[in-house]
């Protein structure tokens, strides 16, 4: 039963991924509507192309070394053609899924590509700051949504929410770090959200 519901996941992931590739190569977006986006792939784009790079040479050298096993080569092309193309949809998923800070909802959407999407209301943040981290140890009650292993934004919550892991596990927490392009202008629209969510509850 785990083995069928693992299964299910990776294909909902994949899935995913490809309609990301598609939003990708139509220049649109996923879930931002009338919200703020933040980009956190600009510095780790070039990472996932020079992956993709040494992925096609291997799939050159292969082809021609596989040549003579007919059955074999076309196995090993399609399975090399097909990494190439998860990679470029991974880029493809953490570009067009930003950050979505919606003040009419009262909300901050934290996302990487397909794997985390965390909504976490505006009433809820305690403190929000620009804090760059390049190390980070895992804790209970922390989440850190990292992008080339670093962090630069980092948010104290009142209360928790709760995190569901790519395999459905459910965490609490009350930390929450995440990296974004443009950290300073995130910071400022955050605390203008509060300020606004805040307003909007005085006045209820």
């Amino acid at each position: 039963m785990k083995a069928v519901r693992g299964a299910g996941i990776l294909v909902r992931h994949e899935l995913r991924l490809m309609v990301s590739l598609a939003l990708w190569l139509t220049r649109r977006t996923h879930g931002v509507g009338g919200g703020a986006a933040f980009g956190y792939a600009r510095g780790h784009g070039a990472v996932m192309f020079g992956f993709a790079f040494v992925c096609v040479v291997e799939t050159v050298v292969m082809s021609v070394l596989l040549l003579d096993w007919p059955t074999v080569h076309a196995v090993v092309l399609f399975l090399d053609v097909y990494t190439v193309i998860i990679v470029v949809a991974l880029h493809a998923a953490n570009v067009v899924r930003p950050h979505v800070l919606d003040p009419d909802s009262g909300a901050l959407r934290i996302r990487r590509a397909v794997h985390v999407d965390l909504r976490i209301p505006l009433e809820r943040i305690a403190s929000v700051r620009r804090e760059l981290r390049m190390s980070h140890e895992r804790a209970d009650g922390e989440l850190n949504v990292e992008v080339g292993s670093q962090t630069t934004v980092t948010l104290e919550l009142t209360e928790p929410v709760t995190h569901v892991t790519f395999f459905g596990r459910r965490r609490d927490v009350r930390v929450v770090r995440f990296h974004s392009d443009e950290s300073d202008a995130l910071v400022r629209a955050l605390a203008t959200g509060r300020r606004e969510a805040e307003q909007r509850a005085a006045q209820a």
